[in-house]
């Protein structure tokens, strides 16, 4: 390799290019065995490719320009008008002193102040089998293999996570990768699969260099020493002007929200990507959005969007006070004033919260910032197990924070939220979420996660919380119809984790089962096979616009993958048969890795962005 090349990644056969650290094991077993890597499609070259890539399942251990095969246009490619899609790269430009300098350093830092050691952080262990990333695919017609695609599902299933561009130099963390949105395009019972890449700014940065410039924000900063190094490298390398920060470092990574009729690809580390979605399925990046000037910094990869009035509740939390801001957009898109709250006591981990009619809801939980573990060689995020989680209850209308009111409730650590609603004529609220049995391995251990769905009420006349468990199976990523947002909702659909964050099936829970007799209320599920794991189901109701169909009238869908075959697919299943029945198969034209959260855009919606 040439000067551009990392240290990390030395001239070895593609099996040991990670020498010479041993290999990790593989995420099916806890004991290590040789020879467990299995990198499918991951781009390590430090320039980048000249040609657009559709599929490939090999890595290459030097840059070579290879011109792939580019699957035939779909019919619907046809008549439709063109728009980039990815920045077409530079030509290769004499490589400067400064760059030269960065990369052997950052080399340096990767080797010997800050190799990945442990598990959580080692490329070779957290982008093993369908983890590894993936290439950019142009829209490519799929078969349907299996039934027949409803008609309610005509529009698009987007699925966003972690792909990361390079393949890591030193440590990386599931967290760190750059969002890649996976569309399947669906239409009179036909199917069309695009992959791309949001073009986020740090994304196009280095696309142009052809090499990481921004440090991975979960796995770049563990204990002093390597902060230090990796902080006074990334300064350099801004003086230099190989990047600005103003611009946003983000990944939009995490998921996808519609807000004021515009689709957006987020990451709370950085402001909303406006995304689109063509006729012919191909995905464009528009750009990011700071609404008018009026959103700043960052804001939640989990919005929440009440379906009776349009309007989208969100949040942004940070390391400095207030650490945590909340605010709210119109129907029509137009962001209002910030809510700052400056009662929440520390910085807590804030991923998620809920809503209901009348309030927002918000987690403080026992993970967020520890410089100890940090000074320590560790994660600069941890838990604090003598820290007593509380909910935050505010009125979601609320100008200030004088009516924000704060409840204990020990134990009780979420990550996601599923829903909430009022009751007692506003008197009593009632929260459903994921409770994170074993908050410590959050980060470090994910594996080691046990998620179990609970059911919290809060009497806010006398302050007095009641919680039960709905469900002890390992559950997450759960949803529910989404025309039930912040009302009282009987169906919740959860990933099984096994562990997490493989997720071998899906369950149907009956939440207000559990009012009467307190056990376990999953109705329903469907396991998907051996050796074949999916991701975050999405319920699509058979009739969106009629107020009178039945909460469960609809269907699930997900993307899985045979890690066997090496074959992924696209399932649906009938929400109301007690087995979530398949109802229709589509056979993807390529795998589509493991990834975070989806979202369903009918074709109304998507003729409006």
């Amino acid at each position: 390799m040439d000067t551009l090349s990392s240290s990390f990644l030395p001239k070895l056969h593609p099996k040991y290019i990670f020498s010479p650290i041993p290999l990790s094991p593989p995420r099916t077993s806890p004991h290590p065995q040789p020879n467990s890597l299995n990198i499918s499609s991951v781009r390590i070259e430090d320039k980048p490719q000249t040609t657009t890539t559709t599929t490939t399942t090999s890595r290459r251990a030097a840059p070579q320009p290879v011109k792939k095969q580019t699957p035939p246009p779909s019919p619907q490619q046809t008549n439709t008008r063109k728009r980039p899609s990815t920045p077409k790269t530079r030509p290769t430009e004499p490589v400067s002193l400064p760059t030269t300098i960065f990369n052997v350093v950052d080399g340096f830092i990767n080797t010997f102040v800050d190799p990945p050691l442990r598990p959580s952080v080692d490329p070779r262990y957290v982008l093993s089998d369908n983890f590894a990333p993936v290439d950019e695919l142009p829209p490519t017609l799929c078969q349907v293999v299996e039934g027949s695609l409803p008609t309610c599902l005509n529009g698009a299933y987007i699925r966003n996570g972690p792909n990361p561009q390079f393949l890591p130099r030193g440590p990386y963390h599931l967290f760190d990768g750059d969002g890649m949105l996976h569309s399947i395009r669906i239409s009179d019972g036909k199917a069309t699969l695009c992959s791309r890449y949001v073009k986020t700014y740090k994304y196009k940065v280095e696309n142009k260099n052809g090499f990481s410039v921004v440090p991975n924000v979960f796995s770049g900063f563990n204990g002093l020493t390597a902060s230090a190094a990796r902080g006074a490298l990334a300064a350099a390398r801004m003086v230099a002007g190989q990047f600005n920060p103003v611009n946003g470092i983000g990944l939009a990574n995490t998921s996808l929200a519609l807000i004021g009729g515009k689709l957006y690809a987020l990451g709370e580390s950085d402001l909303p990507y406006a995304v689109e979605v063509a006729q012919n399925g191909d995905i464009y990046t528009e750009g990011r959005n700071d609404f008018d000037g009026k959103l700043f910094m960052s804001m939640t990869a989990h919005p929440k969007v009440d379906p009776d009035t349009g309007e989208a509740f969100a949040f942004r939390y940070g390391p400095m006070r207030p650490f945590l801001t909340f605010f709210r957009f119109n129907a029509d898109g137009t962001k209002q004033p910030d809510v700052p709250i400056f009662s929440m006591t520390s910085p807590s981990f804030l991923h998620d919260f809920a809503i209901t009619k009348k309030y927002a809801i918000f987690p403080e939980i026992q993970i967020g910032m520890n410089p100890m573990e940090m000074m320590a060689g560790g994660s600069p995020v941890g838990a604090n197990p003598g820290k007593v989680p509380r909910l935050g209850v505010i009125p979601r209308y609320a100008k200030d924070e004088s009516e924000m009111k704060w409840f204990d409730v020990p134990g009780f650590n979420i990550i996601h939220a599923i829903n909430g609603w009022d009751e007692d004529d506003g008197d009593t609220i009632v929260l459903v979420a994921p409770n994170i049995l074993s908050v410590e391995h959050t980060l470090e251990r994910m594996d080691l996660i046990h998620a179990s769905v609970e059911k919290v009420k809060i009497d806010l006349k006398t302050g007095i919380v009641s919680r039960h468990p709905v469900s002890s199976r390992n559950l997450d990523f759960a949803v529910i119809n989404p025309a039930y947002v912040g009302k009282k909702n009987k169906y919740v659909y959860a990933a099984i984790g096994d562990p997490m964050p493989k997720i071998s099936g899906v369950v149907k829970l009956d939440v207000s089962v559990s009012d009467s007799d307190r056990c376990d209320c999953i109705v329903a599920s469907r396991l998907y096979g051996e050796s074949c794991f999916g991701g975050e189901p999405f319920f699509v109701a058979k009739e969106p616009n009629n107020p009178s169909a039945e909460e469960d009238d609809g269907y699930v869908v997900s993307y899985v993958h045979n890690e066997k075959t090496g074959e992924s697919r696209f399932l649906v299943m009938d929400a109301k048969s007690p087995n979530l029945d398949i109802v229709a198969a589509v056979k993807l034209p390529r795998r589509v890795p493991y990834g975070f959260h989806g979202l369903f855009v009918s074709e109304n919606d998507l003729n409006k962005l």
